[in-house]
């Protein structure tokens, strides 16, 4: 395992009441991996993975195997399968390589140790057309070289971000929205989410957990507010299908992982969905069981077993999900207003999902709504 320094520095402050309290600052001593002078270090290019040619010739008709591009959790599977917990995919079309990480520890390594205005690429497409669509010959637009938070990178982000961050992260500003939010979710015109549609289909497919759901549901009143199994639904929904497979980096320095040495330039994906589905994080990892999220520790299913790194839905560090909060609110809400009042069934076959920049379900919904 690559290890870093780390200096630890004690700081102590003194309360109105002048008693003392202590807390730790965490700095970084060097962002060098230490390596042991007797282990020689490879090449990221001989990192294991399929050539590009492995890859293309399932896309062809006929074509068989379990390098299935269209299925992205089940080609992120079988990657891990062939090659172990770290791979090379080889770059196309003008895309530089990308390494898939497996292992939760080596991620965390990496997005811990990132400096302040990290990469995430992965929206080439969108950025283009914000740039040279959208905001060319845009006379309302004040600054041309701003394409949002998804698409900018450096400076430019870090000034968009640290002016919306304040509003958005704030609990107090998001209970605000919280009485327009379930107007619209009594009106049943809000726009449903993947997140959403994954868990109504896996409520829908666990009647137990969808009557427990509604029970607590209808113990809410304006006293008791608890909703520790909405919340718990909703994290093993993001666990078993989450809005996007993982996180993704370009990595601004030279990180040495599994002694491969992965120079600055290189993408870097963190497979959450994948391992968040293997047996060695969480036991029963693809039967849907809200519990693991309430549990204490001490039981098989307890969630706190698993690294913190396995699942990580809204990202990390500081270029988590901005919107978590306001997606939380909506989804708690719309959740609520409608198993309070419908029972939700699901007939055909399983819901399928495509994979793009984030897992798109596609249809058909085959939701059946009847009065709870």
């Amino acid at each position: 395992m690559n290890t870093y320094l780390w200096e630890d520095c004690q700081l102590v402050c003194l309360r109105k009441d002048k008693k003392p309290f202590f807390f730790y600052l965490r700095t970084t001593a060097t962002h060098t991996p230490i390596v042991n002078s007797a282990q020689q270090t490879k090449s990221w290019k001989e990192i294991p993975g399929p050539s590009l040619w492995d890859l293309m010739k399932q896309a062809l008709p006929g074509a068989s195997g379990d390098l299935n591009l269209t299925d992205g959790l089940k080609l992120g599977q079988a990657l891990y399968d062939h090659y172990g917990p770290i791979v090379k995919l080889d770059g196309f079309l003008g895309r530089p390589p990308i390494i898939l990480l497996y292992d939760p520890e080596q991620c965390a390594q990496v997005l811990r140790s990132e400096n302040w205005l990290p990469i995430r690429s992965g929206f080439q497409s969108l950025d283009y057309y914000r740039r040279n669509k959208r905001n060319k010959g845009n006379e309302n637009q004040s600054n041309p070289d701003m394409t949002g938070l998804l698409t900018d990178h450096g400076e430019t982000w870090k000034k968009f971000r640290s002016t919306v961050n304040p509003v958005l992260l704030q609990p107090k500003t998001i209970k605000l929205y919280t009485s327009i939010i379930d107007e619209v979710a009594q009106d049943m015109i809000v726009r449903t989410s993947n997140t959403i549609t994954a868990s109504l289909y896996l409520l829908a497919n666990n009647q137990d957990k969808q009557d427990k759901l509604r029970a607590e549901i209808l113990s809410i009143t304006d006293e008791n507010q608890k909703r520790s199994y909405l919340r718990a639904c909703v994290k093993e929904s993001m666990r078993i299908m989450p809005v996007v497979s993982g996180n993704i980096r370009e990595a601004t320095k030279e990180y040495v992982i599994f002694g491969y040495s992965i120079p600055p330039g290189i993408g870097i994906s963190f497979m959450h969905q994948a391992m968040s589905m293997m047996e060695e994080h969480y036991p029963r990892p693809t039967e849907f069981l809200p519990e693991r999220w309430l549990v204490k520790k001490g039981d098989p299913l307890y969630h706190g077993n698993a690294h913190p790194f396995v699942n990580q839905p809204f990202g990390f560090g500081v270029r988590s999900c901005i919107g978590r909060r306001i997606a939380e609110l909506e989804i708690y809400t719309f959740l609520s207003r409608l198993i309070q009042n419908f029972r939700v069934e699901w007939f055909g076959p399983p819901m399928q999902t495509k994979v793009a920049s984030i897992n798109y379900i596609t249809g058909p919904h085959n939701f059946i709504f009847k009065d709870a």
